[in-house]
């Protein structure tokens, strides 16, 4: 089975398709235009064999080009959780920070996850200090 976002075009591929297909349009009727007798090979060859293997090479470099990504995500996830065990190992960091530190790092593996998890953080704080505010109002 295969997902629904698997079927969709990217843009890039509808970008390409249309560029592709304007060639063909042009050089076919254009060749039709100077008379040429042989501007209909144009259209098959171009549609059948042109079309598809530029789609197949944008689908390539779309394919590397998230692995590349995905693989430098790895890797500076793994970067920061050895700078963390470093820092815990010199005794940089207690064990409660540390483990902190891991599982906010773990919980942010995209930026708009970070940025997601500083706004909660954020909107807990100033929900403390009105905690704390109004406490110290009653006091």
């Amino acid at each position: 089975m295969t997902d629904a976002a698997d079927d969709e075009d990217s843009a890039l591929e509808e970008l390409v398709a249309g560029v592709v297909m304007a060639l063909i349009f042009l050089v076919g009727f254009g060749l039709l235009a100077l008379g040429e007798w042989w501007f209909w090979i144009v259209f098959p060859v171009g549609f059948a064999g042109v079309l598809p293997a530029a789609l197949a090479l944008v689908r390539i470099y779309e394919s590397r080009r998230g692995d590349d990504a995905s693989e430098s995500m790895t890797t500076e996830t793994e970067d920061a959780l050895e700078t963390l065990r470093r820092r815990y190992a010199t005794g940089e960091l207690a064990e409660e920070e540390f483990e902190a530190k891991v599982e906010r790092l773990l919980e942010t593996e995209t930026v708009a996850d970070a940025r997601e998890s500083v706004a909660s953080r954020r909107r807990e704080g100033k929900a403390g200090e009105t905690e704390r505010e109004t406490a110290f109002d009653r006091d």
